[in-house]
């Protein structure tokens, strides 16, 4: 009867083995070999009391049997009798020294938190036996606990030598080898984990997460694909399929991935963030708007903080927000969560020398960006002022647009923590520091709350108040900030004549065609703007546009739309307008001078709102494209009216919505219009840089002229 309970034991068959086990001990209740198997079987049921009882009176039978005193110690270790365990298992080392009573011993003061002595009974099993893997194991997880994950790999390598199937060890290597680097490595692991348990969809998770960390995006994508088909349901899965999906803009695919695993877990924070950062991406700036304030309301405050700084970011072009929710969003973001720190006492500045203005972006290596910035250093009078540039791009990378001066200095910061950049600005006694950066580059805004400089001032990529205490001035013009808007600014304001982005083109960029109108005998409307400003308010404006000038056509060309499945988003938008796909011709991104070669195929450019073009504006009149724009409610909805008004350009720009699609479509309509657009490409650059728009000379004339003003206020102030 024992040897069919054993044979039913080995198979699994526990029922049928327990009842034999319970028949022969009703017939001999002391017979231990009985009374020990049937207690490893409720043991490994989980019926630890039960075990116990059984292995105790096998003892009673067999005082000197080792085996006895284990099992005993394993139940007493479960049930949490931690005292007994320990006088069971060293009766049972006593008796006989085997690896197996060590790593028991290993694990009872592992979970008493003894982790030396833990240390010690492990490498005492697997110094008697070094194949021993589950004491490599628990080993390697005791090095773990001490934060020694060197040591703990080892030992993990060695559990998986010895046993190339011991998943646990094999999960663990994959865990440690992730957490100091060896992505590689660890993937191999998980891979080799994968084969053993090729239906758990928490080890295809973890290998997508490894190609993800190791920038196999796609790899990853797969991986994530696989868990879900073995669960289709399993929110981390689709929480990272929407990962790699935003990492590879496959925003209308990551929407529907973070929806999903909101579906499973409502109150995901970080899913619902990053449902948010894929509308914003698309241009549903309206539906991100409403995720990342649910974000930022969560009572996690440490971790709401990244959707605050996603509000005080993007708020500017969203469209039903004003210059008052814009004010008190970046205030709420610059009150809750920039560090807070007091002004130095600054030296009076040494008047015989020139006044030292620095200059602060991550974004000087992009000419086509940097077209106002370099237009006005290069015009610095180096007599009067002395110029440093901080740079987050090598000085290697600047190839075009500055012209490099003698007294320049230029500094690359790129390498350098915010403190280390306010000690560098300080030790270069800077009178005014000028950020060009602002919101397009969060991780510096820390900076200046250091006060690195005695006055720090906003311009050139702001559009908007910074909601931040520290910064002193912002310069504007009169079209972006009318006088009536200044309550809506916590800096002062000071303007300059004409725009405030003059600019100069000094890199290299395609030589003007004729108007396609010519050929084609059609108006073809365009805009290169990024995907983030072409909201469904911009869709359907641009519909109405279609829609009444019947032959008319539109060009978009933009990063997103390298995705096809967001070429079929647009499609759709379009036609859930009434607009023909025919109509709308859709195109991703392109090295910078063949995306500027697409104004060669449009006639007339459709400006964004209320985020407008600002590059983009400029772009396109430089090739000769005249922008249609309007007259809006804030700065960021009013850069190319300043823009095109300083280039002569002012009646392309309408006082409204309606203004601006009934004067597009009556361009389209207009047989004046090709002979008009013909003559304006013709002549537009010539044209161009006789007007304040290119007049980057009179431009720094007037920016050095407030310089030396709030200079002389700021001296003022000091002798007070």
């Amino acid at each position: 009867m024992l040897a069919f309970a054993i044979e039913y034991h080995k198979r699994g068959d526990m029922p049928a083995a327990a009842a034999i086990y319970e028949e022969i001990l009703r017939g001999e209740p002391r017979h231990r070999h009985a009374l020990y198997n049937y207690g490893c079987l409720v043991l490994r049921r989980g019926d630890y009391s039960t075990a116990a009882t059984l292995f105790r009176q096998a003892i009673l039978i067999a005082p000197k049997d080792p085996e006895y005193h284990y099992a005993l110690g394993l139940a007493l270790i479960e049930s949490g009798n931690y005292g007994e365990a320990e006088a069971s298992l060293q009766r049972a080392i006593r008796l006989r020294s085997q690896p197996a009573y060590y790593n028991a011993l290993g694990r009872l003061r592992n979970r008493q938190g003894d982790m030396i002595n833990a240390i010690s009974a492990f490498r005492r099993a697997v110094n008697q036996d070094g194949t021993f893997a589950e004491a490599h194991y628990n080993l390697g997880n005791c090095y773990r606990t001490q934060g020694n994950n060197e040591k703990a790999a080892q030992s993990w390598k060695r559990a998986v030598a010895a046993n190339p199937e011991f998943l646990p060890a094999l999960v663990a290597l994959g865990e440690t080898l992730r957490a100091v680097g060896l992505k590689d490595e660890a993937t191999a692991y998980i891979t080799q984990a994968l084969n053993l348990r090729p239906d758990d969809p928490e080890l295809h998770c973890f290998l997508g997460d490894l190609h993800q960390d190791a920038g196999r995006i796609r790899d990853a994508a797969m991986a994530y694909r696989a868990a879900l088909d073995k669960d289709s349901g399993m929110p981390r899965a689709w929480y990272s399929l929407g990962c790699a999906q935003l990492a590879t803009k496959e925003y209308v695919s990551a929407i529907a991935s973070f929806e999903a695993s909101l579906r499973g877990e409502p109150n995901w924070l970080e899913a619902e963030h990053n449902l948010a950062r894929a509308l914003f991406e698309l241009g549903r700036t309206t539906e991100a708007m409403t995720h990342f304030r649910n974000c930022a309301a969560r009572e996690d405050l440490a971790r709401s903080a990244v959707a605050r700084a996603m509000i005080a970011l993007t708020i500017p072009g969203a469209p039903d927000e004003s210059n008052a929710s814009i004010l008190a969003a970046r205030r709420f973001w610059a009150d809750r969560d920039l560090p807070r720190n007091p002004a130095p006492n600054w030296p009076p500045r040494i008047r015989e020398r020139p006044l030292r203005v620095g200059y602060i972006s991550s974004f000087f290596h992009r000419p086509n960006w940097m077209k106002p910035v370099w237009g006005l250093i290069n015009e610095h009078d180096r007599t009067e002022f002395e110029i440093h540039i901080f740079s987050d791009a090598p000085a290697a990378e600047v190839r075009f647009g500055y012209t490099p001066h003698s007294r320049d200095h230029f500094h690359d910061i790129s390498q350098l923590a915010n403190e280390e950049v306010a000690a560098l600005i300080r030790a270069s006694a800077i009178d005014i520091l000028v950020d060009l950066n602002s919101y397009s580059e969060m991780h510096r805004l820390p900076l200046f709350t250091l006060r690195p400089a005695p006055t720090l001032v906003g311009w050139f990529n702001l559009y908007a108040t910074s909601g931040i205490d520290c910064y002193d001035y912002l310069i504007g013009d009169a079209q972006v900030i009318p006088e009536a808007e200044e309550a809506y600014y916590t800096e002062r304001i000071r303007r300059v004549p004409g725009t405030c982005l003059a600019f100069q083109v000094n890199y290299p960029v395609p030589d003007v065609t004729e108007p396609p109108c010519v050929s084609n005998r059609r108006i073809t409307f365009g805009s290169l703007a990024s995907q983030i400003k072409i909201t469904s308010e911009v869709v359907a404006a641009w519909s109405r546009i279609l829609l009444q000038s019947h032959e008319s056509c539109l060009i978009l060309k933009n990063g997103v739309l390298g995705s096809a499945e967001c070429r079929e988003f647009m499609h759709k938008s379009f036609e859930a307008n009434g607009v023909a796909r025919s109509r709308v011709q859709l195109f991703g991104p392109a090295a910078h001078f063949e995306f500027l070669q697409t104004y060669s195929q449009i006639d007339i450019a459709l400006d964004t709102f209320p985020y407008n073009g600002g590059t983009t504006t400029t772009e396109a009149i430089w090739q000769g494209v005249p922008v249609v724009a309007f007259w809006g409610d804030r700065w960021v909805s009013r850069t190319s009216a300043s823009i095109l008004r300083a280039a002569g350009l002012g009646e392309f720009v309408q006082e409204s919505l309606d203004g601006y699609i009934s004067f597009a479509v009556e361009l389209a309509r207009s047989p004046g219009t090709w002979a008009r657009l013909t003559s304006l490409r013709r002549d537009m650059r010539t044209h161009l840089a006789m007007t304040p728009a290119c007049d980057t000379r009179a431009f720094g004339l007037e920016m050095e002229k407030i310089y030396k003003q709030i200079q002389a206020v700021g001296r003022t102030t000091e002798q007070v």
